[in-house]
């Protein structure tokens, strides 16, 4: 039997680390075991393509403690004029920092990597099976409720005949080794497709060589208007207060999303399509440009088969070239599973209680676990938000995330962190408006009077979905 520790936490990805960075720094006597099937830190970014980045500034990422971002602006590429985002390398690299200089020489972490956990408190090498009992006094802590995947680790769900190129976007940059297709077929919809597209396009591949499988446009948000800052003020809160707008007026969920991109805030690539799915994927305008000049869009439902000279769907079958490589990204990233409460006696399952930002709520759970006594109490300050899939899901989202905005604005310990917490993104923005700024102030307060419309009509539009309509 390992050593006795208050928190097994099982994951070592982003919300792993960030619940226990947060943990060591809240709760001075707390043991912590992390356990891990990766060899390194940093969870699914092991297995990520060589070319990905983070979708939002490197600000809002990783652990509370310590920062990612180097707080410069790109001023190239398509990420041009705004923040920086690190590389998939430089998040490989910060998550083993984290963990060698950070969590580790604290003397309360014990990391097991290659290891998984096999239930009842026992984890088991990955490498050699055996299995050890770890002595877990207070809670185990389920980081991988998500059941995260990226291509690398994905199994399609349609059939490939045997010689048909299937590869994930992880083999793109080594095709000089096997050979160089004529023709590329992207499948998926997602920022993963489009990373994809873009990296063919911007490596010299015309985008008549490209077709790009799509079973549903998606809605992007328009990275322009997440920009942390005072410098961003203006764009970013006041994208926010016309969305909040949008949501006080809206008619219903299509005419929710039209308002968002008449205020800049989505954006969306065909805009003769309207989109149907929304994962809230963060992309920059040039990125949904130049993705846009691949005009060799098939929609025609999901793959079933790949033979020789023809792809298979839901709705009939398109024709390709002999010799097409398939970039398979149709990994769903994250499994949309039933929320379940975070705080349950011995347990607690990591999920999001504000969207898209898991290193936010990953740590602001560590803290609610540290600084508050019953579950009942946690549990009304941290609610699990449902991850949307279709547009449908998307009102239920927005409500529950304001109700988790409301309840730590009105709770002082809560909203104390809050302020000082370098995951929040914006805290540091909100503290240096000064009053006497009328420009600021007065988008500050148009978000204010259209927030109690909003979540009323956010409840219709809720009641709305659920009827079907």
């Amino acid at each position: 039997m390992a050593g006795a520790v208050d928190y097994l936490v099982v994951g070592a990805g982003t919300s792993g680390l960030a619940f226990a960075d947060t943990l060591l720094a809240e709760d001075p006597d707390a043991a912590i075991a992390i356990v891990d099937k990766h060899a390194r830190p940093g969870g699914h970014w092991n297995d990520a393509y060589s070319f990905v980045r983070l979708h939002q500034p490197s600000t809002f990422y990783g652990v509370n403690s310590v920062e990612l971002s180097r707080g410069t602006t790109d001023t190239d590429g398509l990420n041009k004029g705004f923040l920086e985002l690190a590389t998939g390398a430089e998040v490989s690299a910060y998550f083993e920092r984290v963990m060698e200089k950070v969590l580790l020489p604290s003397g309360r972490v014990t990391y097991y990597p290659s290891h998984e956990y096999v239930g009842d408190d026992r984890i088991r090498s990955v490498l050699t099976g055996d299995e050890q009992v770890i002595d877990v006094r207070r809670k185990t802590v389920d980081s991988t409720y998500y059941g995260t995947t990226v291509p690398s680790t994905h199994t399609p769900k349609f059939e490939v005949e045997e010689g048909e190129r299937l590869v994930p976007p992880n083999e793109l940059p080594f095709l000089w080794k096997d050979g160089v297709p004529s023709h590329y077929a992207v499948l998926g919809g997602g920022k993963t497709a489009m990373d994809s597209v873009n990296f063919l396009l911007g490596q010299g591949v015309a985008p008549d060589s490209i077709t790009w499988v799509r079973p549903r446009d998606a809605w992007w948000i328009n990275r322009a208007t997440v920009q942390p800052g005072i410098a961003h003020f203006e764009t970013t809160f006041g994208a926010q207060a016309a969305m909040m707008e949008a949501r006080a007026a809206a008619s219903d969920v299509h005419d929710l999303f039209a308002r968002y991109e008449k205020a800049g805030a989505m954006l969306r690539i065909d805009p003769e399509v309207t989109p149907t799915m929304f994962h809230f994927a963060t992309a920059a305008p040039a990125e949904v440009t130049l993705s846009g000049s691949v005009k060799n869009v098939v929609r025609k439902g999901h793959v079933r088969s790949i033979t020789a000279g023809v792809m298979r769907f839901d709705d009939g079958e398109v024709a390709v070239a002999d010799d097409t490589l398939f970039v398979d990204c149709t990994a769903p990233a994250v499994t949309r599973r039933p929320t379940r409460p975070l705080f349950e006696d011995d347990r607690i399952t990591l999920q999001m209680v504000r969207i898209p930002q898991p290193a936010f709520s990953a740590a602001l759970t560590a803290f609610l676990e540290a600084r508050f006594d019953s579950d009942e109490e946690k549990n009304s300050l941290a609610r699990p938000i449902p991850l949307p899939d279709g547009l449908e899901g998307y009102p239920l989202v927005k409500m529950v995330d304001l109700l988790n905005q409301r309840a730590w604005t009105e709770n002082e310990v809560v909203r104390r962190w809050l302020s000082t917490a370098r995951l929040d993104g914006f805290g540091e923005t909100m503290k240096s408006i000064s009053q006497d700024d009328t420009q600021k102030m007065a988008i500050l307060g148009r978000m204010r009077a259209a927030s109690q419309p909003a979540f009323a009509n956010l409840m219709r539009l809720v009641q709305l979905a659920n009827e079907g309509g």
